[in-house]
């Protein structure tokens, strides 16, 4: 039986892992229950793993998985069926959920090209030429076009992205504030940060306190892509 500040923030965490394949910060959290401080939110979290509705993962930074939900959960979320948003690198397990005629094409998952290697830290080299594949099961891809990029540092560590993981991204040139996007900056650079809008310009901000903020102008910035799943090899 969970209480319902329980139930709230197990809903937010399965909804931010269903949407973006990362986990909300701990500030996130806070902020989405209305609560003073983050050690009401890391007590919540010590009792959905106690009865068995997540995981922390070992050894990562904030990164949590999503085990199970209680049938209210389900229900609210359209008795979809539930699969763990945290994925193993090469997962091609088929599934027999019933999908939309629209993702029809992922239904067995589907090949997505690997682009080289995106910073999570200062902009490196802009997206390569694919080197390899990947093949993914439906579940975490969405509409449209895909590719996978390799994350490179530590800025982004805070919303559970980490050195060696593997993004996944869904191609589009627009972005909402707060979405996590593959970034390139002046036609060189490519970026993986938060996209934020302060006025007329564009704030590319890292989920680490080690890193400033950059704020550019929209002339400078083009969008490549935002962030739908992650894949980490252990």
């Amino acid at each position: 039986m969970l209480t319902r500040k329980q139930h709230e923030l197990l809903r937010f965490i399965h909804e931010r892992l269903r949407e973006t394949g990362v986990p909300p910060s701990f500030d996130e959290m806070k902020d989405a229950l209305d609560l003073k401080s983050k050690s009401g939110i890391h007590r919540l979290i010590t009792a959905l793993e106690e009865r068995g509705f997540i995981r922390r993962l070992p050894n990562r930074a904030r990164a949590l998985e999503v085990i199970r939900l209680p049938d209210s959960v389900g229900a609210a979320a359209g008795q979809r069926r539930f699969t763990p948003s945290v994925v193993e690198g090469g997962l091609t397990e088929k599934k027999s959920t019933p999908r939309p005629a629209a993702e029809e094409r992922y239904r067995d998952g589907a090949s997505i090209p690997v682009m080289g290697r995106i910073a999570a830290g200062t902009p490196i080299s802009a997206i390569q030429n694919p080197s390899h594949s990947i093949t993914l099961s439906g579940d975490f891809l969405s509409q449209g076009d895909h590719f996978a990029l390799e994350v490179r540092g530590d800025s982004m560590v805070e919303a559970g992205i980490l050195d060696g993981d593997l993004v996944v991204i869904r191609r589009q040139d627009t972005a909402n504030t707060g979405d996590i996007i593959v970034a390139l900056i002046d036609d060189e650079e490519a970026t993986l940060k938060r996209f934020r809008r302060r006025g007329s310009s564009i704030a590319l901000e890292a989920a680490n306190q080690a890193y400033e903020t950059r704020v550019l102008g929209p002339d400078r910035v083009k969008i490549q892509g935002k962030l739908v799943s992650l894949v980490r090899r252990y």
